[in-house]
Protein backbone atom coordinates (compact mmCIF):
# COMPACT_ATOMS: atom_id res chain seq x y z
CA UNK A 1 0.00 0.00 0.00
CA UNK A 2 1.27 3.47 -0.83
CA UNK A 3 1.33 6.27 1.67
CA UNK A 4 -1.49 8.16 -0.03
CA UNK A 5 -3.58 4.98 -0.01
CA UNK A 6 -2.93 4.70 3.73
CA UNK A 7 -4.09 8.28 4.12
CA UNK A 8 -7.30 7.51 2.24
CA UNK A 9 -7.87 4.40 4.36
CA UNK A 10 -7.38 6.46 7.53
CA UNK A 11 -9.68 9.22 6.24
CA UNK A 12 -12.45 6.69 5.60
CA UNK A 13 -11.96 5.13 9.05
CA UNK A 14 -12.16 8.50 10.81
CA UNK A 15 -15.18 9.56 8.76
CA UNK A 16 -17.08 6.34 9.34
CA UNK A 17 -16.32 6.44 13.07
CA UNK A 18 -17.78 9.95 13.37
CA UNK A 19 -14.91 11.42 15.34
CA UNK A 20 -15.04 15.14 16.10
CA UNK A 21 -12.46 17.61 14.86
CA UNK A 22 -11.43 21.10 15.92
CA UNK A 23 -8.09 20.46 17.59
CA UNK A 24 -5.80 21.42 14.74
CA UNK A 25 -7.82 20.03 11.86
CA UNK A 26 -11.38 20.50 10.68
CA UNK A 27 -11.94 17.38 8.58
CA UNK A 28 -11.09 13.70 8.27
CA UNK A 29 -8.67 14.08 5.36
CA UNK A 30 -6.43 16.63 7.08
CA UNK A 31 -6.42 14.62 10.29
CA UNK A 32 -5.55 11.45 8.39
CA UNK A 33 -2.62 13.21 6.73
CA UNK A 34 -1.43 14.45 10.13
CA UNK A 35 -1.62 11.04 11.79
CA UNK A 36 -0.03 9.09 8.94
CA UNK A 37 2.88 11.47 8.36
CA UNK A 38 3.53 11.90 12.08
CA UNK A 39 3.50 8.15 12.73
CA UNK A 40 6.01 7.66 9.91
CA UNK A 41 8.23 10.50 11.14
CA UNK A 42 7.80 12.53 7.95
CA UNK A 43 7.41 16.32 7.57
CA UNK A 44 3.75 17.26 7.86
CA UNK A 45 3.89 19.66 4.94
CA UNK A 46 5.37 17.27 2.38
CA UNK A 47 2.53 14.93 1.50
CA UNK A 48 2.95 15.38 -2.25
CA UNK A 49 6.63 14.47 -2.09
CA UNK A 50 6.02 11.15 -0.30
CA UNK A 51 2.52 10.24 -1.49
CA UNK A 52 3.70 7.42 -3.78
CA UNK A 53 6.05 5.86 -1.21
CA UNK A 54 5.34 2.18 -0.53
CA UNK A 55 4.78 1.27 3.11
CA UNK A 56 6.06 -1.99 4.51
CA UNK A 57 3.97 -4.20 6.78
CA UNK A 58 5.32 -2.74 10.02
CA UNK A 59 4.76 0.85 8.90
CA UNK A 60 1.21 0.13 7.83
CA UNK A 61 0.50 -1.66 11.11
CA UNK A 62 1.83 1.32 13.07
CA UNK A 63 -0.34 3.76 11.12
CA UNK A 64 -3.45 1.63 11.55
CA UNK A 65 -2.80 1.24 15.29
CA UNK A 66 -2.57 5.02 15.72
CA UNK A 67 -5.77 5.64 13.77
CA UNK A 68 -7.52 2.90 15.76
CA UNK A 69 -6.38 4.58 19.00
CA UNK A 70 -7.77 7.90 17.77
CA UNK A 71 -11.14 6.28 17.06
CA UNK A 72 -11.24 4.15 20.20
CA UNK A 73 -10.15 6.77 22.73
CA UNK A 74 -11.76 9.83 21.11
CA UNK A 75 -8.73 11.78 22.34
CA UNK A 76 -7.68 14.72 20.16
CA UNK A 77 -4.92 13.86 17.72
CA UNK A 78 -2.67 16.44 19.40
CA UNK A 79 -2.73 14.39 22.59
CA UNK A 80 -1.62 11.32 20.65
CA UNK A 81 1.22 13.12 18.90
CA UNK A 82 2.17 15.43 21.79
CA UNK A 83 2.26 18.45 19.53
CA UNK A 84 -0.01 21.08 17.99
CA UNK A 85 0.49 24.17 15.85
CA UNK A 86 -0.87 27.67 16.12
CA UNK A 87 -0.07 30.15 13.35
CA UNK A 88 2.49 27.65 12.07
CA UNK A 89 4.37 27.56 15.38
CA UNK A 90 4.73 24.15 17.09
CA UNK A 91 3.75 23.69 20.73
CA UNK A 92 4.07 20.81 23.16
CA UNK A 93 0.69 19.62 24.44
CA UNK A 94 -0.75 16.86 26.56
CA UNK A 95 -3.87 16.24 28.65
CA UNK A 96 -2.83 18.87 31.19
CA UNK A 97 -3.86 21.64 28.76
CA UNK A 98 -6.48 22.29 26.13
CA UNK A 99 -5.19 22.01 22.58
CA UNK A 100 -4.16 25.54 21.50
CA UNK A 101 -6.61 27.07 19.04
CA UNK A 102 -7.28 30.59 20.32
CA UNK A 103 -8.52 33.01 17.69
CA UNK A 104 -6.48 35.71 19.42
CA UNK A 105 -3.49 34.15 17.68
CA UNK A 106 -4.93 35.38 14.37
CA UNK A 107 -5.27 38.89 15.76
CA UNK A 108 -1.63 38.85 16.81
CA UNK A 109 -0.49 37.58 13.42
CA UNK A 110 -2.61 39.85 11.22
CA UNK A 111 -1.75 43.02 13.13
CA UNK A 112 -5.32 43.89 14.09
CA UNK A 113 -4.24 44.66 17.67
CA UNK A 114 -1.32 46.84 16.57
CA UNK A 115 -3.29 50.12 16.23
CA UNK A 116 -3.71 50.13 20.03
CA UNK A 117 0.01 49.62 20.65
CA UNK A 118 2.77 52.22 20.49
CA UNK A 119 6.19 53.09 21.89
CA UNK A 120 4.71 52.99 25.41
CA UNK A 121 3.78 49.30 25.06
CA UNK A 122 6.27 47.39 27.16
CA UNK A 123 4.33 45.01 29.42
CA UNK A 124 1.82 42.36 28.36
CA UNK A 125 -0.11 39.66 30.20
CA UNK A 126 -1.42 36.41 28.73
CA UNK A 127 -4.10 35.49 31.25
CA UNK A 128 -5.38 31.88 31.27
CA UNK A 129 -2.24 31.04 29.33
CA UNK A 130 -2.75 27.26 29.25
CA UNK A 131 0.18 25.82 27.34
CA UNK A 132 1.65 29.30 26.86
CA UNK A 133 1.00 29.55 23.13
CA UNK A 134 -0.37 33.10 23.08
CA UNK A 135 2.45 34.30 25.33
CA UNK A 136 5.00 32.78 22.95
CA UNK A 137 3.30 34.20 19.84
CA UNK A 138 3.07 37.64 21.45
CA UNK A 139 6.73 37.60 22.41
CA UNK A 140 7.60 36.65 18.84
CA UNK A 141 5.37 39.33 17.32
CA UNK A 142 6.43 42.18 19.62
CA UNK A 143 10.12 41.69 20.45
CA UNK A 144 10.32 44.80 22.63
CA UNK A 145 7.51 43.67 24.94
CA UNK A 146 7.99 41.73 28.18
CA UNK A 147 5.33 39.05 28.65
CA UNK A 148 3.81 37.58 31.80
CA UNK A 149 1.84 34.35 31.48
CA UNK A 150 -0.61 33.36 34.23
CA UNK A 151 -2.93 30.46 34.91
CA UNK A 152 -4.73 28.85 37.83
CA UNK A 153 -3.60 25.35 36.85
CA UNK A 154 -0.14 24.30 38.01
CA UNK A 155 -0.34 21.41 35.54
CA UNK A 156 -0.97 23.78 32.64
CA UNK A 157 1.89 26.02 33.73
CA UNK A 158 4.27 23.06 33.68
CA UNK A 159 3.45 22.65 29.98
CA UNK A 160 3.68 26.42 29.41
CA UNK A 161 7.21 26.40 30.80
CA UNK A 162 8.12 23.64 28.35
CA UNK A 163 6.97 25.81 25.47
CA UNK A 164 8.70 28.93 26.75
CA UNK A 165 11.92 26.94 26.92
CA UNK A 166 11.26 25.26 23.57
CA UNK A 167 11.19 28.63 21.84
CA UNK A 168 14.07 30.16 23.79
CA UNK A 169 11.98 32.87 25.42
CA UNK A 170 12.81 32.29 29.08
CA UNK A 171 14.32 35.77 29.46
CA UNK A 172 11.21 37.52 28.13
CA UNK A 173 8.32 35.44 29.49
CA UNK A 174 7.64 34.99 33.21
CA UNK A 175 5.10 32.44 34.40
CA UNK A 176 2.77 33.03 37.37
CA UNK A 177 0.25 30.79 39.12
CA UNK A 178 -2.99 32.12 40.57
CA UNK A 179 -6.70 32.72 40.11
CA UNK A 180 -7.19 35.34 37.40
CA UNK A 181 -5.51 38.67 38.01
CA UNK A 182 -4.72 37.59 41.58
CA UNK A 183 -1.79 35.75 40.02
CA UNK A 184 -0.09 39.10 39.29
CA UNK A 185 -1.07 41.43 42.16
CA UNK A 186 -0.05 45.05 41.80
CA UNK A 187 1.20 44.69 38.23
CA UNK A 188 -0.09 46.89 35.42
CA UNK A 189 -0.07 46.07 31.74
CA UNK A 190 -0.28 47.89 28.44
CA UNK A 191 -2.00 44.85 26.92
CA UNK A 192 -3.86 41.92 28.44
CA UNK A 193 -4.75 38.95 26.26
CA UNK A 194 -7.25 36.49 27.68
CA UNK A 195 -8.79 33.33 26.29
CA UNK A 196 -10.73 32.35 29.42
CA UNK A 197 -13.12 29.52 30.25
CA UNK A 198 -16.30 30.77 28.59
CA UNK A 199 -18.36 27.76 27.48
CA UNK A 200 -21.87 27.93 28.95
CA UNK A 201 -23.26 24.98 30.91
CA UNK A 202 -25.68 23.83 28.21
CA UNK A 203 -22.93 23.78 25.60
CA UNK A 204 -20.54 22.02 27.99
CA UNK A 205 -23.06 19.21 28.42
CA UNK A 206 -23.27 18.77 24.64
CA UNK A 207 -19.53 18.75 23.88
CA UNK A 208 -18.19 15.81 21.84
CA UNK A 209 -15.93 13.34 23.60
CA UNK A 210 -12.79 14.92 22.14
CA UNK A 211 -13.54 18.20 23.91
CA UNK A 212 -14.49 16.41 27.11
CA UNK A 213 -10.97 14.95 27.07
CA UNK A 214 -9.64 18.44 27.75
CA UNK A 215 -9.43 20.00 31.22
CA UNK A 216 -12.91 21.30 32.07
CA UNK A 217 -11.29 24.01 34.19
CA UNK A 218 -10.10 25.69 30.99
CA UNK A 219 -13.47 25.47 29.23
CA UNK A 220 -16.42 25.74 31.61
CA UNK A 221 -17.61 29.29 32.26
CA UNK A 222 -20.69 28.62 34.40
CA UNK A 223 -24.37 28.80 33.53
CA UNK A 224 -23.97 31.56 30.93
CA UNK A 225 -20.24 31.22 30.33
CA UNK A 226 -19.51 34.55 31.97
CA UNK A 227 -18.37 33.58 35.49
CA UNK A 228 -14.66 34.22 34.97
CA UNK A 229 -15.30 37.16 32.66
CA UNK A 230 -17.45 39.01 35.23
CA UNK A 231 -14.60 38.96 37.73
CA UNK A 232 -12.04 39.86 35.10
CA UNK A 233 -13.92 42.89 33.80
CA UNK A 234 -14.44 44.17 37.34
CA UNK A 235 -10.70 44.00 37.98
CA UNK A 236 -9.17 44.72 34.59
CA UNK A 237 -9.08 48.53 34.76
CA UNK A 238 -6.87 48.38 37.85
CA UNK A 239 -4.45 46.06 36.03
CA UNK A 240 -4.17 48.22 32.89
CA UNK A 241 -2.06 51.31 32.28
CA UNK A 242 -3.87 54.49 31.24
CA UNK A 243 -3.48 53.57 27.57
CA UNK A 244 -3.89 49.83 28.14
CA UNK A 245 -6.33 47.51 26.37
CA UNK A 246 -7.88 44.11 27.02
CA UNK A 247 -8.31 41.60 24.18
CA UNK A 248 -10.82 38.91 25.16
CA UNK A 249 -12.02 35.79 23.39
CA UNK A 250 -15.63 34.74 24.04
CA UNK A 251 -16.25 32.23 21.24
CA UNK A 252 -19.93 31.75 20.47
CA UNK A 253 -21.07 33.49 23.65
CA UNK A 254 -21.82 36.97 22.26
CA UNK A 255 -25.48 36.78 23.27
CA UNK A 256 -24.56 35.94 26.87
CA UNK A 257 -21.80 38.55 26.89
CA UNK A 258 -24.10 41.34 25.75
CA UNK A 259 -26.76 40.29 28.23
CA UNK A 260 -24.22 40.34 31.07
CA UNK A 261 -22.59 43.62 30.01
CA UNK A 262 -25.28 45.64 28.19
CA UNK A 263 -23.51 48.97 28.58
CA UNK A 264 -20.27 47.88 26.94
CA UNK A 265 -19.57 48.71 23.32
CA UNK A 266 -16.43 46.72 22.50
CA UNK A 267 -14.41 46.75 19.33
CA UNK A 268 -14.96 43.40 17.60
CA UNK A 269 -11.88 41.99 15.88
CA UNK A 270 -12.33 39.97 12.69
CA UNK A 271 -11.24 36.32 12.75
CA UNK A 272 -11.63 33.29 10.51
CA UNK A 273 -14.52 32.16 12.75
CA UNK A 274 -16.42 35.44 12.44
CA UNK A 275 -16.39 39.03 13.61
CA UNK A 276 -18.00 38.50 17.02
CA UNK A 277 -15.76 36.05 18.86
CA UNK A 278 -12.82 38.25 19.90
CA UNK A 279 -13.30 41.74 21.34
CA UNK A 280 -11.14 44.62 22.47
CA UNK A 281 -11.85 47.00 25.35
CA UNK A 282 -9.90 50.11 26.22
CA UNK A 283 -9.32 50.86 29.90
CA UNK A 284 -11.74 53.81 29.85
CA UNK A 285 -14.57 51.49 28.81
CA UNK A 286 -13.83 49.22 31.77
CA UNK A 287 -13.80 51.91 34.46
CA UNK A 288 -17.60 51.87 35.04
CA UNK A 289 -17.34 48.13 35.79
CA UNK A 290 -14.43 48.50 38.20
CA UNK A 291 -14.86 46.85 41.55
CA UNK A 292 -14.52 49.21 44.54
CA UNK A 293 -11.15 48.97 46.33
CA UNK A 294 -10.96 46.70 49.36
Amino acid sequence: MTLIEAVEEARARLHEAGVAFGHGTTNAHDEAVWLVLWRLGLPLDQLDEVAARELDASQLAAVRALVDERVRSRRPAAYLTGEAWLQGVPFTVDERVIVPRSLIAECIADGSIDPWLDERTHAMLDLCTGNGSLAVLAAMAWPDVHVDAADLSTDALAVARLNVERHGLGERINVFQGDGLAAVPGRRYDLILCNPPYVNAESMAALPAEFRSEPALALAGGADGMDFIRTLLAQAAAALTEHGVLVLEIGHERMHFEHAFPTLNPVWLATSAGDDQVLLLERAALLPLAAPPD
